[in-house]
């Protein structure tokens, strides 16, 4: 702090000078600029990244979606029971093998009830009923148990959901290697039905599976479903298994 002494009226009275309350902020343009910098860099690294995560994003689509072309398969299982009754579950198996000698990218099976009422129906296992007005005209003439399907051997739910709600997705599968996909089904309408199957290499439509003979994959189930509910019981399993006949007797 400076101090003096100034005349009045004959008297030195002291005087001070007060220091400055900082020293003056020399901005320098150099400075501005190189923060500038930094942003256009930061900028441009994250412009970079998302780059790298979208092509990261479509190679995993394309992967997903398989190289378009024909995928070699053949179906070593397709059961489900010709002849069931109203309330009655079983179990719809089909296993598909990998012949070929390219890995498939995601196999697919798309489940449908034959029929123009069966086309229309957003349900795997469902018809739409006709009547015009109705809120909801999807019909079940099976119902899907919860967690299902799975793959044969595991506890595991398998066949991840799609856009299509008739279109399980199994995963890839190696050549050579085998998936078996395990639907517990419920019958509810009582009727004649065919369910059709086809089978997919991928999710776009390009990547076809075909049998030995380049003919699309697939198959067909024929099922009627009678009026007579079946005389069944729980298991201490969980399982629901039909009543033998001389048990039904002796029980009487």
């Amino acid at each position: 702090m400076a101090k003096g002494y100034r005349t009045a009226g004959g008297l030195e009275t002291p005087w001070y000078v007060p220091p400055a309350l900082e020293e003056p902020v020399s901005i320098h343009p150099v400075r501005v600029w190189g923060r500038r910098t930094l942003r256009g860099v930061a900028g441009a690294a994250v412009a970079a990244l998302a780059l790298t995560i979208a092509a990261c994003g479509e190679s995993s689509k394309t992967s997903e979606e398989g190289a378009p072309g024909n995928y070699s398969v053949k179906v070593v299982t397709a059961e489900f029971p010709p002849k069931q009754r109203l309330g009655e579950t079983s179990l719809m198996r089909i296993g598909v093998r990998n012949a070929g000698d390219r890995a498939m990218p995601a196999l697919t099976l798309t489940v449908s009830i034959a029929g123009k009422e069966g086309r229309e129906s957003g349900l795997p296992f469902g018809i739409r009923d006709p009547e015009p007005g109705l809120a909801q005209p999807d019909r079940p003439v099976w119902v899907l148990a919860e967690h299902y399907p799975k793959l044969a051997g595991s506890s595991e739910p398998g066949g991840a959901e799609t856009a299509n709600e008739k279109t399980f997705d199994f995963g890839p599968l190696d050549p050579g290697a085998t998936t078996e996909a395990v639907w517990k089904l419920s019958a509810v309408r009582v009727g004649d039905f065919t369910v059709l199957y086809s089978i997919g290499a991928g999710l776009n439509g390009e990547a076809k599976a075909v049998t030995g003979g380049g003919v699309r994959a697939g198959g067909t189930f024929a099922a009627r479903i009678s009026e007579v509910p079946p005389n069944t019981v729980v298991t201490d399993s969980g399982a629901v298994v039909e009543i033998p006949k001389q048990q039904r007797r002796g029980s009487r």
